[in-house]
C-alpha cells in the first residue's frame, strides 16, 4: 500500500490551500455554488455540484 500525504488549510473564508506530495493548489469559492482551482502543474478546474440524488459533479479541466 502506498504511502499518500495530503493536507488542506482554509486561508481565508472560501480559499483553501491544499498540499500534496507532488504539488500545491489554491480553491475559490465552495459550499453550493462552483469553485475553481489552480494548480502549481499547471491545471485549471472549474467545479460545480449539481442538484440530484448522487451529487454529481461537472468538471472543466484546462491546462496551460
Amino acid at each position: 500500500m502506498p504511502i499518500t500525504f495530503r493536507k488542506s488549510v482554509r486561508i481565508f473564508p472560501g480559499v483553501r490551500l491544499n498540499i500534496n506530495r507532488r504539488s500545491w493548489s489554491i480553491t475559490l469559492g465552495g459550499g453550493h455554488g462552483p469553485h475553481h482551482t489552480i494548480s502549481s502543474t499547471g491545471r485549471r478546474t472549474t467545479s460545480m455540484d449539481l442538484p440530484g440524488p448522487f451529487g454529481y459533479r461537472s468538471t472543466r479541466r484546462r491546462n496551460r
